[in-house]
């Protein structure tokens, strides 16, 4: 998995670990590389949002895991 570099390009993506939220939360995300220097993940999910916060992000490391925070529901 690629580790947050600096020289990455705009498109590039990468795969991180979501861990707490609701029981059919997705376990992993592919997420722009932007979000993970941003340190939040908003993932679409039954009309609303399950928000995530990053907690560990290493260069070079494994993974990058992002831990639930909160759902919001998109307005109408």
């Amino acid at each position: 998995m690629p580790s947050a570099r600096s020289d990455a390009s705009v498109g590039d993506t990468v795969e991180v670990t979501l861990v707490g939220g609701p029981l059919e939360a997705p376990e992993r995300a592919r997420v722009p590389l932007t979000t993970v220097r941003e340190r939040k993940v908003k993932v679409p999910r039954h009309g609303g949002y399950e928000h995530y916060e990053l907690v560990d992000a290493k260069d070079g490391a494994s993974d990058t895991v992002f831990e639930w925070t909160m759902r919001t529901t998109i307005a109408e």
